[in-house]
């Protein structure tokens, strides 16, 4: 539960070592603790003012939004941190030390707690949509209007400690478009977080390691229902949905999910966790199964260990897999080190997970060391490391066989007086070929007496990078914040497997001109460039701008505005023949050819709140397509819709 100087509420749950992954990007220097997840949302009340000597703020919550044990008295765990936003530091009110592997485990205590009564809650939440959405057609663009969806949301605390949530056809229209993003490394899935209301209640009983649990496989359910809250010392969750007919591989079938998780604390960041998720789809299923567990040790050490399987049937077709992490951690106020060694089978399926990259074993080691600067230096912090990062394929690894991926990344990162933060690093790589990648290439070669052949694309062994980052962070000023980072070298041309000049720029503004107005502006752009010639091979920016004004505090209006350019130039084999690429398809073999598309997006909502559950929204939508990047000439409509979203709470 958090809020400013004036009451704005913000919440969020942290879990530590939940969100451990075997795959991405191991950037620059860690410091300070890990961040909560800001997806939850909670109800609960709070005010704030500035005064002569600071500000104070006044914090409710409601025992309806907490989950405890039955029994009193009872102690709980409490800790309040004070973030100033000017120089960057937090001071706790329960004293927390720099060298320690948990900062929950820091937390204070509320002794001898008794008389606590949560009351019923029992929450009936029946909502009605209405929609008229507009396509594109061979016709001509044309509009449909559909029948108003009916749904509604149940939520009754069945004891004080545990809460069921229902929901039948729900709706989320007034859900915030996803920020759009780029993928460089074609090998690696694209995550999007949960932003969808009934999903995020509770979801901090939901994290798993590795991400094996990840309700955004549920695209849009018919009904589902979600049981969370702690019983005899363990905090539970239990979810089940059905899923449209839409989101089957057949078209016809309805995916059945079932969801449990269960982890028990073991006292000083210390943790205990098992899960198990099942897809059912007709005669074909996915079911994963894992335990996992997190041990903190004399103070500064941790260890995380998660072991899962995997047994999937499709097409007839049974497979089981493993998966399996251990990560162990040292947390001095001075030295660190941070190890991973964990593997996902090729056969790994998680249906109800999201696995950013399977079939590989992923290993590295990532030592640092920190200094501080005397109060009022110039300096305050610095924190340097090497990472050591190694991926193999997953079956070479079982089999002895050589590495795929090495990384060698060297990172500093300096917090300044006044709250500003800059970091730089330099990475050197060497990535290896990728044959499943390019199964589908072909080149078109010469004959040796005329005309032309089509032959097998095969790729150079291995690809060596060389590339600096540059990293700044402003202040969190009264009106303004900001950051971003520029990435800058050699680095593997995914498109056609050669070595090329790529280029990454990242900007996060944020402008706040009053209490009531809130502006954000994002711009990313990647470029890959060939180093034969210097000609373009791909181009992707993506402009992202949203404001949000809250005219009074029931009343609330938010527009965003997305621009993502993806342009591809034809693909050739750069690296070794300069050959044109070819895609193989079932029955024929086409050439690549240059591509560009310019998508501006656009949301606005409407939102009267004068209560949380009672809400009138009323949001429209629409995609077009520019002719040239960010010209803003010819816009041509693709799709728009239009929506009325009504709800009452009726709160028992």
């Amino acid at each position: 539960f958090a809020v400013n100087p004036f009451g704005v509420q913000g919440d969020g749950a942290l879990i530590e070592g939940a969100n451990i992954t075997a795959s991405g990007f191991i950037g620059g220097a860690v410091v300070g603790r890990e961040q909560p997840d800001l997806s939850p949302d909670y109800v609960f009340q709070s005010r704030g003012r500035v005064t002569e000597w600071g500000y104070e703020v006044e914090v409710r919550i409601p025992f309806k939004s907490l989950r405890y044990q039955p029994k009193q008295p009872q102690d709980w765990s409490l800790n309040i941190v004070r973030q100033v936003k000017h120089s960057g530091f937090e001071d706790s009110w329960f004293p927390a030390r720099r060298a320690n592997a948990t900062f929950i485990g820091q937390s204070g205590n509320l002794i001898g707690l008794a008389g606590m009564h949560r009351g019923l809650v029992m929450d009936l939440n029946p909502e009605a949509t209405a929609k008229r959405t507009g396509t594109l057609g061979a016709s001509g663009y044309g509009y449909e209007t559909g029948n108003p969806q009916v749904g509604g949301n149940v939520r009754w605390g069945v004891t004080d400690n545990l809460t069921l949530n229902g929901t039948v056809k729900p709706d989320f229209s007034q859900v915030e478009s996803d920020a759009g993003q780029l993928a460089f490394d074609p090998r690696q899935a694209l995550f999007f977080p949960e932003k969808r209301p009934f999903f995020l209640e509770g979801s901090e009983l939901f994290q798993v390691p590795q991400g094996l649990i990840y309700t955004r496989r549920i695209v849009q359910p018919v009904a589902a229902v979600k049981l969370t809250g702690n019983a005899s010392g363990t905090d539970i969750g239990f979810l089940s949905a059905v899923d449209g007919t839409f989101a089957s591989a057949s078209g016809s079938d309805n995916p059945i999910y079932n969801i449990v998780r269960a982890q028990r604390s073991l006292g000083h960041g210390s943790r205990v966790g098992l899960a198990y998720t099942d897809r059912i789809e007709g005669s074909n299923y996915n079911r994963v199964a894992e335990f996992d567990s997190r041990l903190v040790f004399k103070e500064i050490y941790g260890l995380s260990v998660q072991l899962a399987g995997s047994r999937t049937r499709n097409g007839g077709v049974t497979t089981t897999a493993p998966l399996w992490l251990s990560q162990f951690t040292i947390q001095h106020r001075v030295w660190g080190l941070r190890s991973l060694f964990a593997g996902i089978s090729d056969d790994f399926r998680s249906a109800s997970g999201f696995i950013g990259r399977a079939g590989i074993v992923h290993s590295y080691v990532d030592p640092s060391w920190t200094t501080y600067g005397k109060p009022g230096a110039l300096l305050q912090r610095f924190t340097g490391d090497i990472v050591v990062d190694g991926i193999w394929q997953y079956q070479n690894f079982i089999h002895g066989r050589r590495i795929q991926d090495q990384k060698l990344h060297f990172n500093g990162n300096a917090a300044l007086r006044g709250g500003w933060n800059i970091g730089a690093g330099y990475f050197v790589e060497s990535f290896g070929y990728d044959s499943a990648l390019y199964a589908d290439y072909r080149l078109e070669v010469p004959k040796s007496g005329g005309g032309l052949d089509t032959i097998p694309f095969v790729g150079q062994p291995t690809i060596g990078n060389g590339e600096y980052i540059v990293q700044v962070g402003t202040p969190q000023w009264k009106h303004f914040s900001g950051g971003g980072f520029f990435l800058q070298g050699h680095d593997e041309n995914f498109f056609e497997w050669a070595s090329a000049d790529l280029l990454l720029l990242s900007v996060d503004l944020s402008y706040r001109p009053t209490e009531r107005i809130r502006n954000s502006v994002s711009y990313f752009w990647q470029q890959v460039n060939r180093r034969t010639d210097g000609s373009l091979v791909n181009v992707g920016r993506i402009l992202r701008a949203k404001v949000e004004y809250q005219l009074s505090r029931p009343l609330f209006v938010r527009l965003v505005g997305q621009y993502v350019q993806d342009q591809t130039d034809s693909l050739r084999d750069d690296s070794r023949t300069g050959a044109p690429i070819l895609i193989a398809g079932p029955t024929t073999v086409t050439r690549t050819q240059a591509s560009a598309h310019n998508n501006f997006h656009v949301d606005a909502l409407l939102s009267y709140q004068p209560i949380p559950g009672t809400v009138v929204f009323a949001g429209y939508g629409s995609d077009l397509e520019d002719q040239d990047a960010f010209q803003f000439r010819g816009l041509k409509r693709q799709a728009d819709a239009l929506f009325v979203k009504l709800s009452y709470l009726f709160r028992l």
